[in-house]
């Protein structure tokens, strides 16, 4: 896009925030956008400048209750839907995303903050997951066998019911497309709650739902905090509950949803490691570890928050620190922007304070991205692109989820001693090693306990066809996002065995001869 064309979109964004300014965002019940009657509600700032977007409803417990009646009457109906028609509305439904990339993307930028570029590439990887949708009539097929003379067993896949998403802030369109589409198609019907910090996405997503004609009570969507959590944990019409955030919340979500008798699945925080080895393409590596570590604001679950550099590697650090000195914070609609605001101010000052501590515990503060000023946006939660060296596992920067553009740098002798490392950490989302080696590359990959691997590359997030797959403290469940596990998570197994005799047959029918068409 040109530096004109982006200017233009900057001035319609501010126009747009104007308009929005004093607007309150709806809950979407029964087909309907509908005004709550909440007497209480959250105010959704840009993070850039502080104004406020909307305001979110807590959703009152009628209000919540009406949902979950919608979903459950809809179930009737939308499970009877062949896979065909499930299929066509996935096809339609991602046809309607991609020509509504743009203003998901504004939204996103406008609740959340992320540079334009980024905003797209969360609609685009939540849209890949619809596509694979395309894919419901391979995911549902059961299995056969003659188990005996006239006798066979079958299996099938049935949906749960109505199913619950919650979403985290910090993608507001991939998160909500990794769970209602995998949901629908396979003929359940979904309550789902956005962040109360961005719910706008979802809100499009949902009228994109409306429009390509998914029936009434199918998706419906409730906004609020805490009372909104509770209700979808614990309503028995609920038989799932999807999860992405935090762990404390994550904790609290799959425990309660689990003693009320629900299906949980729950990504939770997460502490990415970058194993570095000395004979690593040195410009790739230093690139993909800049872009992966400070993209987004740090604000991803597989951003990379530890460089786990290796001999040599460590002589690297003045560069890694130069590359990030050339990146731009600005906020999301600027021409050039690479790192926009954090969510909150609240965010911003826990990193800020979590950077104190590890000048306070000893590490080196080689570039510190505190205090940094934006001068068209001088409210802005901004934290510029921040990196410690010489970090001890034992450091509080270590030990936490920092969830910003901040990089810890820690120097080991040996790949075994950063093998080490990576293993003590009690996260397992995701892990990458970096070298030219294929021995080290393949010991890596078979030692390293983490659920989602890169070798040379430095967020090894899955497509959709594959699944997301972290594990350890990162994720609480049995089964995972999107791809055939989502698919597993979302539908149950029925085992039918039949018997019919030969003897039994005694006429046979005439041939039909036209091409047989199924519906």
């Amino acid at each position: 896009m040109t530096m004109r064309a982006l200017t233009r979109h900057a001035r319609l964004f501010q126009h747009s925030l104007q308009q929005r300014a004093l607007s309150t965002t709806q809950l979407f019940i029964d087909g309907e956008f509908l005004a709550s009657q909440a007497s209480e509600h959250i105010e959704v700032r840009n993070p850039a400048t502080q104004e406020v977007v909307t305001r979110v409803p807590q959703t009152t417990q009628h209000e919540l209750n009406e949902a979950a009646h919608s979903a459950e009457l809809a179930f009737r109906e939308w499970r009877k839907t062949s896979v065909l028609s499930r299929q066509r509305k996935m096809l339609d439904l991602q046809h309607a995303i991609r020509h509504s990339m743009d203003e998901l993307a504004h939204s996103i930028v406008s609740e959340q903050g992320k540079v334009l570029s980024d905003a797209r590439g969360d609609v685009m990887r939540g849209l890949q997951v619809v596509e694979d949708m395309a894919n419901i009539t391979n995911y549902m097929q059961g299995s056969r066998l003659e188990v005996a003379a006239d006798m066979d067993t079958y299996t099938e896949r049935e949906p749960l019911g109505v199913v619950a998403g919650i979403c985290p802030f910090n993608f507001p369109a991939m998160i909500p497309l990794w769970m209602f589409p995998v949901a629908l198609a396979t003929g359940n019907t979904c309550v789902l709650k956005p962040s109360e910090r961005d719910p706008g996405a979802a809100m499009i997503l949902a009228r994109l739902c409306s429009e390509v004609g998914i029936p009434k009570g199918v998706l419906n969507v409730v906004h609020g905090a805490h009372d909104t959590v509770n209700f979808l944990t614990g309503d028995p019409r609920i038989r799932a509950v999807s999860f992405v955030g935090g762990d404390r919340a994550g904790k609290y979500i799959y425990e309660r949803a689990t003693q009320h008798g629900k299906r949980c699945q729950a990504n939770l925080g997460a502490k990415n490691h970058a194993v570095v080895l000395p004979d690593a393409d040195r410009e790739h590596a230093l690139s993909a570890i800049v872009g992966a570590a400070f993209g987004a604001a740090g604000q991803r679950c597989m951003a990379l928050s530890v460089a786990v550099l290796v001999g040599e590697a460590g002589d690297w650090v003045a560069e890694l620190a130069e590359r990030a000195r050339q990146l731009r914070v600005d906020g999301g609609l600027e021409p050039d922007a690479d790192v926009g605001p954090m969510i909150t101010r609240a965010a911003l000052q826990r990193a800020e304070k979590l950077v104190q501590s590890a000048a306070d515990q000893g590490a080196e503060l080689v570039l510190d991205g505190r205090g940094v000023r934006v001068a068209k946006y001088p409210q802005g939660n901004f934290l510029g692109p921040t990196i410690i060296d010489r970090v001890q596992a034992h450091m509080q920067c270590y030990q936490e989820e920092i969830f910003g553009p901040v990089l810890t740098c820690v120097r080991v002798a040996t790949l075994d001693e950063a093998l080490a490392l990576v293993n003590g950490n009690r996260y397992g989302n995701g892990a990458a090693v970096f070298t030219q080696s294929g021995a080290s590359a393949r010991k890596f990959q078979a030692q390293v306990e983490a659920g989602q691997v890169g070798i040379n590359v430095p967020i090894p997030v899955p497509l959709p066809m594959f699944g997301f797959t972290g594990n350890k403290a990162s994720f609480l469940g049995d089964t995972n996002f999107y791809g055939r596990s989502g698919v597993s998570f979302y539908t149950q197994l029925k085992t039918v065995t039949s018997l019919w005799r030969k003897q039994n047959a005694d006429e046979q029918q005439a041939a039909a001869v036209h091409m047989p068409t199924l519906h």
